[in-house]
């Protein structure tokens, strides 16, 4: 599938998706997908809608040799992509010293105020300023003629570093997270548009509700699916989950299209142990309550039997084992309350402290795009009305259930979540797995 989706970009008139569910290889088959163009183009645009994203991505292509220039503000670019900024390779140009003596020249003419008014003064400043331009433009064309790869956020596209520049292709990575608007402002400096991403993980943050009613929540890539399905192509293995693991998502957003590599189908940490278990937290009657001043939502028994469950899970495993092969773990709640609670609990819990660099404990948000071999997940919803505010939003839940590489335990109180057919069939999954 990854070969099939890098042949149908590099046969796209004007637009090719590619599809890429949770571990199926999107950022490998994407690279692939420039490292080929750039066979036949000179040079393509590269964008996302974080500077997170854009600099993944690059990584990826300078591992490969690539060479990537990176638009952007150099305080939001990380450390490893610094060098690779415009600003770096514009003060290491071998020219840039004399561009420097210049600039500084004109300062000094302009402080001396006895000079001003010599009458070869304003003569003087134009000439050096004319110089100056000169060199400018004259580094800005090595610096872009060198570059195979501009690579920049979505709205950094609108630089005036591009202005005037046209591209063969561009190509958007994480474009189910991208607001169309600003998709449009890259595409504008191209004839051809790849997308890449998966619109059935997180959407795009918008928090107008104006702005979602007017329709900001949907996005271009969403709409093309929509619209053009003969130009998507979907990803079909996943080099991730165990296949049980991977199953319910699989069934439930991917029409059963997405497949386990048969090396990786049975993994597991324990044998005879099953992949996936939910613990429901009715049993130590816990309670959803609202904290500080946000009224964030935490529900502390359940905060307690998730550190209980994956304190007795290590015990099983073995604290020499866990160590060895640095087997990580990732807690996970949807609500921020109940993860500040949690990194709480863990840091004063004794029992952690070895293994405090291979916990993580983060929001659905933080863990996009992240994958760990124990996915522990605190759901916090417990009422009488079976009311789950945002767990409804799917998409959210088809990230944390598939961050998990060889075991999932979901944490939650079974009558409130049940009563959403999403999560009633995700139960009834494990159950039937169970037994």
């Amino acid at each position: 599938a990854q070969e099939q989706a890098v042949n149908n970009v590099l046969r796209a008139k004007d637009v090719a998706i590619v599809h890429g569910p949770p571990g199926t290889g999107k950022t490998t088959t994407l690279v692939e997908a420039i490292y080929e163009t750039l066979r036949r183009e000179n040079q393509v645009l590269v964008c996302a809608q974080s500077n997170m994203a854009v600099d993944w991505i690059s990584e990826r292509l300078v591992d490969r040799g690539v060479n990537v220039l990176r638009i952007g503000n150099p305080t939001k670019v990380n450390d490893k992509m610094l060098s690779f900024t415009y600003e770096r390779r514009f003060a290491d140009h071998p020219d840039y010293p004399q561009l420097w003596s210049i600039r500084e020249a004109i300062r000094k003419l302009r402080q001396n105020r006895k000079r001003r008014r010599d009458e070869g003064y304003h003569q003087k400043i134009e000439r050096l300023k004319s110089r100056a331009t000169e060199l400018e433009i004259r580094i800005n064309a090595e610096l872009f003629g060198e570059a195979r790869v501009i690579a920049s956020t979505l709205a950094g596209s609108a630089s005036r570093l591009l202005v005037g520049q046209k591209f063969g292709t561009l190509f958007i990575d994480e474009a189910a997270q991208a607001l169309e608007p600003a998709c449009w402002i890259a595409i504008r400096r191209a004839s051809r548009v790849v997308l890449a991403g998966d619109h059935c993980q997180l959407p795009p943050t918008v928090k107008s509700i104006e702005a979602l009613r007017g329709g900001l929540g949907t996005t271009l890539m969403e709409r093309i699916v929509r619209q053009k399905p003969d130009v998507v192509t979907l990803l079909k293995t996943q080099y991730r989950m165990n296949e049980q693991i991977m199953r319910f998502s699989s069934d439930w957003f991917y029409g059963g299209m997405v497949e386990a590599a048969p090396q990786i189908r049975f993994r597991g940490i324990l044998d005879f142990d099953n992949p996936m278990a939910w613990i429901d937290t009715a049993d130590v009657e816990g309670k959803e309550e609202f904290v500080g001043e946000s009224f964030g939502r935490i529900n502390r028994a359940e905060a307690q039997l998730t550190l209980d469950t994956l304190q007795e899970y290590f015990t099983k495993i073995g604290k020499q084992r866990i160590l060895d092969e640095r087997i990580d773990v990732g807690v996970i709640s949807p609500y921020r309350a109940q993860v500040q609670l949690l990194r709480r609990l863990i840091k004063k819990k004794e029992f952690f402290k070895p293994y405090r660099g291979l916990i993580s404990v983060n929001t659905v948000d933080g863990f996009q795009g992240q994958e760990r071999d124990i996915i522990v997940i605190s759901l916090v919803r417990a009422n009488a009305d079976g009311q789950i505010g945002f767990l409804s939003d799917l998409r959210r839940m088809n990230v944390a259930i598939t961050r998990a590489r060889m075991k999932l335990i979901i944490l939650g109180d079974v009558q409130t979540m049940t009563r959403h057919p999403f999560y009633k069939k995700l139960y009834e999954y494990l159950m039937e797995l169970r037994s």
